[in-house]
């Protein structure tokens, strides 16, 4: 389990690094994303991350204007109708504001996975990486899941193929069996469904609009230091605490980011050098 903390730990970095040169090619957005790392790490939990997004998008409202005059534009073709579109985005919002209070009330785990697992997919912007640390404030904190079996978990979805948001399946059948996985998969993927649904239709005249595309290009660059944050805590911090933690980690990173080795490659031998540390004591 170390050995696939660690390989957690490079995995996050070469994200990391990959998403700072696509989504923060300048000073500006740049500094977008120090100063949300900076109000997740003071302001935890769930809401603090989205207030990071939050204020990242309005200050690039505010900023962005002329990076988001040069920006592409193109057509999408849509065949989804308005009422199907408005039916979805009312169904989204119900659920949002009506699963917490469900779970409040104590109606059973199936319902606190719903909860948890629904309102990770739906607050997560960017998908991929970024929702790690929606999920460790989700099932970390309210004992679902320990830190330890999170991060092991996480460092062994890399040798799994298909999208990151797959974890969830783990991380409900660790905190529930075959049932609680299903659940948790489901949970995570349907928020997305029903916004994409949603908001196609009306799509073309939102991307049209310069204010909107700069508000887009300041949310991708505070998910950027929303990672970041995550890469300091939990990442981090669970995984190096001593110099052979940090070699091991080290190559895995060099192995992703240089050698440009499969994640499955790295996590194996991640698991092998953690095994060889054990053993070395």
């Amino acid at each position: 389990m170390a050995g696939l903390k660690l390989a957690a730990v490079a995995v996050v970095a070469n994200a990391l690094l990959g998403m700072a040169r696509n989504l923060c090619p300048d000073r500006e957005r740049a500094t977008f994303a120090v100063a949300a790392l900076a109000v997740a790490v003071a302001l935890q939990g769930v809401w603090g991350q989205v207030g990071a997004i939050l204020a990242a998008g309005l200050a690039g409202r505010l900023l962005l204007t002329a990076q988001a005059q040069d920006s592409a534009r193109g057509e999408l073709p849509v065949f989804i109708g308005r009422t199907t579109a408005v039916f979805c985005l009312v169904l989204f919002v119900a659920l949002l504001a009506g699963l917490p209070v469900a779970a409040a009330l104590g109606q059973g785990q199936a319902v606190a996975l719903l909860d948890a697992f629904y309102r990770a997919g739906a607050l997560v912007f960017g998908g991929g990486h970024v929702v790690l640390p929606l999920l460790q404030a989700e099932v970390v904190p309210t004992g679902l899941v320990d830190a330890e079996t999170f991060l092991a978990g996480y460092g062994a979805a890399q040798a799994v193929p298909g999208p990151l948001f797959t974890f969830a399946a783990f991380l409900g059948g660790a905190a529930g069996g075959v049932a609680a996985s299903a659940i948790a998969l489901v949970a995570i993927f349907l928020p997305g469904c029903l916004l994409v649904i949603g908001t196609l239709p009306f799509w073309a005249q939102l991307r049209a609009r310069t204010d909107m595309r700069a508000g887009l290009m300041g949310v991708n660059a505070g998910v950027v230091g929303l990672l970041a944050a995550a890469f300091y805590d939990p990442v981090w911090t669970s995984a190096v605490h001593r110099p052979a933690d940090f070699a091991v980690a080290a190559g895995a990173f060099l192995l992703l980011a240089v050698w440009k080795l499969s994640p499955v490659l790295v996590v194996a031998l991640g698991a092998l050098a953690g095994i060889a540390l054990g053993a070395g004591g």
